[in-house]
């Protein structure tokens, strides 16, 4: 463990001691409180975003990152405006596209086959009609940092909030996050012109949520139920339909909102799971395998700006060129003031100095029973 580790467990120790013998009626501290006043060890932001569109307001809140593997440095970060449309913004954070879709939510990519061709997918959530989810779908160019519509889908009844894909066959298979904790899972057909899609499989968790991810290669879906923690599911269509507890909400490592979730993902099948403690402006970390709590860290005012209130994260891993050679955190900022919102982006390394070389190698490796 590091000193920054010891010192965090260390505080939240003595500060939930205090806390529980001040109220002696209860022996349970008041966890949200705990975290509040524990310090976290802290990272800073490289890079930021150009600011969204919609000033004045909760606008920013989903990235995704497409990896250029010919050119890392030039590889693409897509972003939501939930009130206007989607950014395309280069590792500069410099925007070089914007498309006008309303209230799309959440947005994801991934590496497919569309109409018959390699492509760049994007999807996001449509949230337009609060009674009718859809998925509106995009061919990212990603020689002029364009996004190209190619349709929308429906994604059943309610109102759209987080969105997730992953690869099926040689289709794919998006998650649509429901406001009210239901979770679609809908069959993309993109082997025509007009995509087409079919809820295949509903999910369920008992109140609003919204981040989503999966890992492609367990077939783990995991899902953020705000003000009750994260929840896995098989992903697979015929998969069992039960959800399992990953952490609650409590302070102990997750204070409410619980809202973006991402994956770093690690040969041989280990990594991270990162989560967006929004109540605390922190983050949480979970290895994959054992779902074990490994620490918390915030994004600190540095050169830039502090990261508070986020909603979408982002983690990649790889080379993504000089200034990321091990991997991008990007963060979604609530609080950019006197801009509008925008988006963070964090060395990786940064993050994982955070943690010891023994959690670390912990941390990579994934029962091959559980990988199946």
């Amino acid at each position: 463990m590091t000193a920054s580790r010891q010192t965090f467990f260390r505080t939240v120790t003595a500060v939930a001691t205090a806390t529980a013998l001040a109220g002696c009626a209860t022996a349970q501290p008041d966890w949200a409180t705990v975290a509040k006043r524990a310090p976290s060890p802290t990272v800073f932001a490289s890079r930021e975003t150009n600011a969204v569109q919609t000033a004045n307001a909760d606008a920013a809140d989903d990235p995704a990152i497409w990896r250029n593997a010919a050119d890392p440095a030039a590889s693409l970060i897509v972003g939501t405006d939930k009130k206007a449309g989607l950014n395309v913004y280069d590792l500069m954070g410099r925007q070089r596209n914007y498309v006008n879709a309303g209230r799309v939510n959440n947005v994801d990519v991934i590496e497919t086959t569309i109409a018959g061709r390699s492509a760049v997918l994007v999807a996001a959530s449509d949230r337009n009609d609060p009674l009718a989810p859809k998925i509106a779908l995009f061919r990212l160019d990603t020689a002029a940092a364009r996004l190209l519509p190619i349709g929308v889908v429906a994604a059943g009844t309610g109102e759209a909030y987080g969105i997730c894909l992953t690869a099926r066959g040689d289709g794919v298979d998006a998650f649509v996050v429901l406001k009210d904790g239901t979770i679609n899972q809908v069959a993309l057909d993109l082997s025509a012109g007009a995509p087409k899609g079919a809820v295949v499989r509903t999910l369920k968790l008992g109140s609003q949520s919204e981040g989503c991810v999966i890992d492609p290669r367990s077939q783990r879906l995991y899902v953020a139920e705000e003000d009750v923690g994260i929840w896995r599911f098989d992903a697979r269509p015929d998969g069992d339909n039960t959800p399992v507890s990953v952490a609650k909400v409590g302070g102990r490592t997750l204070v409410a909102d619980v809202e973006g979730l991402a994956l770093a993902l690690e040969p041989a099948g280990g990594g991270i799971l990162v989560a967006s403690s929004q109540g605390d402006n922190a983050y949480a970390l979970y290895d994959l395998a054992s779902e074990r709590f490994l620490g918390r860290f915030r994004i600190a005012p540095g050169r830039l700006g502090a990261v508070s209130q986020t909603d979408g994260i982002e983690v990649a891993l790889g080379d993504f060129g000089s200034e990321f050679p091990e991997g991008i955190m990007i963060a979604q900022d609530g609080d950019n003031a006197p801009q509008a919102q925008n988006f963070k982006l964090v060395d990786w390394r940064a993050i994982r100095r955070l943690l010891s070389p023994a959690t670390q190698s912990r941390a990579m490796t994934i029962p091959a029973a559980q990988a199946k």
